[in-house]
């Protein structure tokens, strides 16, 4: 992937928004403009930050990544920050006349943000978080083809701890069996896999428990995997026996939603009338106050990240952009039913990422 064609087009886009530089704090953007591959371990803790100006670059680690940055990177001033990385930022940008820098406000601490702007007190520091999604909100074609694999590993995955996972089960055993096939056969989890039985397939982003899954109760297994750093996310809800008469009900209109949305999204509509497709379903079939979540959302480096398909986004979908279609609906204390797949936004439709197995038809 050329990340030097990548900063010269974020480089280029600076004078159009009257910006000096561009101060680039998520761990997925920094890899999407330089290729350095190293992960945040928490909010609290960066281990790196990447400066772009109109003619070059600048990232800032510490000891401990100064040998992967240089061999992750090219045509990149790599800064070996012993002082606090306010205090290496200062001292480029007084070396610089550059006085309106724009920044990922979402992704960086309020504490360091502070620190930064102290040690700057020349600098107008603006935040511009649009900036770097806009560029990786239209995924490339050796982007779209990482993801593929990501899905198509991950379907793998499935498919191997499929045949271990049964009920007398707990969720704790079932997440471990997917667990092991992930780390087998990828980069690892694009999140923490979610295994959810019986009532607490209600909790939409519930955790895996000592719940023993039973016979005949919904069970739904989110998960994903990473391939060359880029995420898939596929969900479905499995039954070991027979379901009841309602829980059938309730995954046919998901089924039937999610069926609908896949064939209406397209490039030029809205996020809010790509959910809407979905949500008139559930809704007519008296269970919209079920549907307690957005439809979908963007994947790339992130398993969440823009687009979102959502009754508050009104921007209008692009080609090439990563999407899942995820609707569901959740009774509390009974159960609840959650189908995802991913797929690609292109000019006149949705092209559906993955095989499509594992569905009911009651």
């Amino acid at each position: 992937m050329d990340h030097n064609k990548r900063r010269g087009a974020l480089a280029t886009a600076l004078t159009k928004k009257k910006l000096g530089a561009y101060l680039v704090t998520s761990p997925e953007s920094r890899r999407y403009f330089s290729g350095f591959t190293a992960e945040d371990l928490d909010c609290r803790e960066s281990s790196g930050l990447l400066l772009v100006f109109r003619n070059e670059s600048y990232l800032f680690t510490d000891g401990r990544y100064e040998t992967q940055a240089r061999m992750e990177t090219s045509g990149i001033n790599i800064v070996v920050q012993k002082n606090g990385v306010e205090t290496a930022v200062q001292r480029i940008l007084r070396q610089t006349p550059v006085r309106r820098v724009g920044f990922e406000a979402s992704s960086i601490s309020v504490k360091l943000m502070e620190k930064i702007k102290g040690a700057c007190e020349d600098v107008e520091f603006i935040p511009a978080d649009d900036l770097a999604q806009h560029y990786r909100l239209q995924k490339d074609p050796e982007e779209l083809e990482a993801i593929k694999s990501a899905v198509r590993v991950g379907e793998e995955c499935l498919e191997y701890a499929l045949k271990e996972i049964r009920p007398g089960m707990t969720e704790k055993e079932a997440a471990w069996k997917i667990l092991r096939y992930i780390y087998e056969r990828s980069d690892g989890p694009s999140f923490p896999p979610i295994v959810a039985s019986g009532p607490n397939s209600a909790l939409p982003h519930a955790v895996p428990s000592e719940r023993v899954i039973e016979e005949g109760e919904p069970v739904i297994i989110d998960m994903g995997v990473k391939v060359s750093g880029y995420a898939s996310d596929m969900t479905r809800t499995f039954f070991f026996g027979e379901p009841t008469g309602q829980i059938k009900d309730i995954y046919m209109c998901v089924k039937e939603a999610k069926e609908e949305a896949q064939k209406g999204i397209r490039a030029g509509i809205t996020g809010k009338e790509a959910d809407s497709i979905a949500r008139r379903i559930i809704k007519k079939a008296g269970y919209g106050n079920y549907f307690s979540h957005s439809l979908g959302h963007g994947v790339g480096l992130s398993v969440h990240e823009a687009p979102v398909l959502s009754p508050r986004y009104r921007r209008r979908l692009h080609t090439n952009s990563v999407v899942t279609v995820e609707p569901g609906i959740y009774i509390p204390g009974k159960g609840g039913v959650r189908l995802e797949d991913m797929g690609v936004i292109k000019e006149d439709c949705l092209e559906v990422l993955g095989s499509g197995k594992w569905y009911y038809d009651f």
